[in-house]
């Protein structure tokens, strides 16, 4: 799921983490020279084309942006880079920015709304800097931006970086969903729209998100596929038959349709670089699994640690 929070400014608590700064061009020599493979890279096969699966993360540290090796060259061995969606294309942004507007009747109850705002404080920003965006896409930001003070940020989110990297290899970029599809998804059903602003800012409150994030992006960086593909074990997010609805609609209903697509785009002729978030994976409802049942040969593509 992507989509590009407000920049960060320094508000009330004195812990308030640097904004992401992007790096200069040595510190970008520097790195890409020292990039290492991180995340998960699957190779996919059929009628004698090569394509690739490869798993992202949506908040990440400074050094983990640019591809180590195999990742580079499996780009550089593909026609396209297909992403969720292409946050650089300025049609997607327009409409991206359009569907987390605030509807009218969106205002949360008071209570929830104090709560909010109290959020929006301790992660360091202004109290308008969200106020034209719905309460589920407020909430959205501010779990992303829950880890930045241990310097996981969504302004050095992997896919963001591959958008770039593909328009300077002059790689054509695809998206796999449209924005009204994520917007759709984190808006969810507005019957459950206040039970479920209220879960979400209890696990923000009492500190659930910011170690949930750490480990997700630590077994990204180490290679801990099992860990990943066990998340609902150690997620602390799947506590009621709602959040297990809640995980199954973010993630599996979603893959079908993935999963149709990049193999439309590979029987198209194209040999395609797919990234999407990691935890789409896994497991039996994962994209690998899903593209061998549709008849690619699959293969894991293991990186140096």
């Amino acid at each position: 799921m992507l989509f590009t929070p407000p920049a960060a400014r320094a508000a009330a608590p004195a812990d308030c983490p640097p904004a992401a700064q992007a790096p200069s061009v040595d510190q970008h020599t520097a790195a890409g020279r020292e990039a290492r493979d991180r995340g998960f890279l699957w190779r996919i096969e059929r009628a004698g084309r090569s394509s690739y699966l490869y798993g992202t993360i949506h908040v990440a540290q400074a050094e983990w942006m640019l591809p180590g090796p195999k990742v580079s060259a499996a780009i550089a061995a593909s026609d396209s880079v297909a992403l969720e969606i292409d946050l650089l294309d300025a049609d997607i942004a327009r409409r991206l920015a359009a569907g987390m507007r605030a509807l009218p009747d969106e205002r949360p109850p008071a209570a929830l709304e104090s709560r909010l705002q109290a959020l929006i404080v301790a992660e360091c920003l202004p109290l308008d800097a969200l106020s034209a965006i719905s309460p589920s896409m407020q909430l959205a930001t501010l779990t992303t931006l829950a880890a930045r003070r241990d310097g996981l940020d969504p302004a050095f989110a992997i896919d963001g970086v591959l958008a770039v990297l593909a328009r300077v290899l002059g790689k054509p970029v695809i998206s796999l969903e449209t924005p009204e599809m994520q917007i759709a998804l984190l808006r969810g059903d507005p019957r459950t729209a206040d039970e479920r602003l209220t879960s979400g800012l209890a696990d923000l409150e009492q500190g659930k998100v910011r170690p949930m994030l750490l480990r997700m992006a630590r077994a990204w960086d180490e290679g801990r596929a099992d860990e990943l593909e066990h998340y609902e074990a150690w997620c602390e997010c799947v506590d009621t038959e709602a959040d297990r609805a809640e995980l199954v609609r973010m993630l599996d209903d979603r893959n079908p349709a993935l999963a149709d697509r990049i193999a439309a785009l590979h029987d198209g002729g194209t040999r395609v670089f797919a990234a999407v978030g990691a935890l789409h994976l896994f497991g039996a409802h994962g994209l690998p699994s899903l593209l061998a049942r549709r008849g690619f040969t699959v293969e894991r593509v293991e990186f140096v640690r």
